[in-house]
């Protein structure tokens, strides 16, 4: 990277932290102004003592009820994501790879495509009953779009000539979409799982919520109830954390996966 690029990527970063500052700002001088009642918008730093308390880092031993809620919701949220890319990969190659597959199945997919996956739970909840099998399942179901129209798009998108130069090669349709394929439709399945990553996220705290188990969105729903405003906006803060934290993971292996096609 030139000079120029390094320059402009340390000015956004310095931009980035001036908004995120600009707002926390705001907002203390909102709850300490008297602006909105501290029973529903606590100070920074009574979030931020939540926050420590509930993930217990003074202890030596880091054991804080927050943190286990913490794992609970990263671990449904990334087995829910890893089930939806590969579902979502598996049977987008199936489909982008046939124009006559395609046809007949774009109907469908734009039929149950708009479904809320939240809307799906009482369902799940009759079929699976109140376990953490079920929140799996409509974590997964709900993740699982992005990657799959993602991965439709980028087979169908292949160059024609390609294709007939598979053909003339006598080509298998395992070796079409391994070796041509797959590459010609990468960026576009990593856009998807991008985006599956934050619904993953959005639908296992939701999940948790309804269906009462054990994680984030279970934390928040009773600090709510109980009128423990520090305790909520901690597990807000942490969610955030963990969908920025998650989200820059998957961009850095995004262009590291992707260096092939930069200039």
């Amino acid at each position: 990277m030139n000079e120029a690029g390094r320059r402009r990527i340390g000015t956004e970063w310095l931009g980035s932290v001036a908004v995120l500052c600009a707002l926390v700002a705001l907002w203390w001088v909102a709850s300490n102004a008297g602006w909105v009642s501290r029973v529903f918008l606590p100070t920074p730093q009574a979030t931020f003592a939540s926050l420590l308390e509930g993930l217990n880092l003074s202890d030596a031993n880091g054991n804080g009820e927050l943190l286990g809620f913490t794992q609970a919701t990263v671990g449904r949220m990334l087995q829910g994501w890893l089930l939806a890319s590969l579902f979502g990969v598996v049977l987008g190659a199936a489909i982008g790879v046939s124009p006559a597959v395609r046809a007949w199945v774009q109907p469908t997919l734009e039929f149950i495509r708009p479904l809320p996956a939240s809307a799906l739970l009482p369902l799940a909840i009759s079929i699976f009953g109140l376990n953490p099998g079920m929140v799996l399942f409509v974590v997964a179901f709900g993740a699982m779009w992005p990657v799959l129209l993602a991965t439709v798009h980028g087979f169908a998108a292949v160059e024609p000539r390609l294709s007939e130069v598979a053909r003339c090669l006598q080509m298998s349709r395992a070796a079409f979409v391994w070796k041509m394929g797959l590459p010609n439709a990468m960026p576009d399945i990593l856009a998807g799982m991008r985006l599956a990553l934050t619904i993953a996220l959005i639908v296992a705290v939701v999940g948790e919520m309804i269906a009462s188990q054990s994680g984030l969105g279970q934390a928040i729903l009773l600090a709510a109830r109980a009128f423990r405003a520090s305790d909520l906006f901690a597990g807000i803060v942490l969610l955030g954390l963990i969908g920025f934290v998650s989200n820059a993971l998957l961009a850095f292996a995004e262009k590291r996966l992707l260096r092939w096609q930069q200039p």
